[in-house]
């Protein structure tokens, strides 16, 4: 790739949050984001992933790689003081976590229990209400906050089961969130990439079957793959995305638009 003269995220500050290997959406955007110019902050789930994603920090000279558990209270919080620390501001940020009892996600949605169900939103989508709430005050020049979606938020999608209703909420939250946020300047988009072989996706059930019908409905006729999400979320990140907020961005190669 030939090196772009002034890469438009030059001098912006990234976090990106859920980075378990290099298979991840999120080592996609964090690996965009560096090529395009931004410093970039990791976090990963515990000392097992660490040993995965601390390369990977490397790689991109990461001056903060965090850990961050957002079952254990106060993690997230000391993220956002770290990163205040470092850098005493922030520009972008990238949700891209997402969890549920595995019993209860290879089960039918009719199934669910209500603890598992509590827990997979509390994970999956408030999680990023949460992290809105601490970012918003460090991009007070304006920034751009993402969170990852599926398709199964807004069709049915045979096994993906209770977390079809979760990203649909956290969807909605990213709408009212972008109107909230809006006036200071700072734009929230929830993208919805085709299905990845990440180590989330492994939880549900036939998900290769998944894969192949990806990819026999895309009108492009192939899947996308996770540098395809990452480039995708570095222009929602630039100044030539300036005015797109709120809207569900697909990033999965037209099969949204199928019947």
């Amino acid at each position: 790739m030939k090196p772009i003269p002034t890469p438009p995220l030059k001098g912006m500050k990234a976090l990106v949050a859920g980075v378990a290997n290099e298979h991840s959406i999120a080592w996609g955007c964090a690996s965009a984001f560096r090529q395009l110019g931004a410093d970039v902050a990791l976090t990963y789930l515990n000392e097992k992933a660490k040993t995965y994603v601390e390369p990977l920090a490397r790689q991109l000279e990461a001056p903060l790689l965090l850990p961050l558990d957002l079952a254990k209270p106060g993690e997230l919080e000391a993220v956002f003081e770290r990163v205040t620390q470092a850098w005493g501001r922030l520009d972008i940020l990238v949700h891209s976590l997402a969890w549920a009892p595995k019993e209860d996600l290879q089960g039918g949605l009719l199934e669910s229990s209500s603890e598992g169900f509590c827990k997979a939103m509390d994970i999956s989508c408030h999680s990023f209400v949460r992290m809105a709430r601490l970012a918003a005050p460090l991009m007070a020049d304006g920034g751009t906050m993402i969170a990852m979606s599926y398709h199964g938020a807004q069709k049915v999608v045979s096994n993906y089961n209770l977390m079809g209703p979760v990203k649909a909420a956290l969807e909605a939250s990213c709408r009212y969130l972008a109107y909230e946020l809006g006036a200071k300047g700072i734009r929230v988009h929830p993208v919805s990439p085709g299905p990845l072989k990440t180590r989330a996706a492994s939880g549900l059930k036939d998900f290769d079957l998944l894969l192949n019908e990806a990819q026999r409905r895309s009108p492009m006729g192939e899947l996308v793959d996770i540098m395809d999400v990452g480039f995708a979320c570095a222009y929602l990140a630039t100044p030539y995305a300036r005015r797109i907020t709120g809207g569900t961005v697909y990033v999965d190669g037209g099969v949204n638009i199928m019947g």
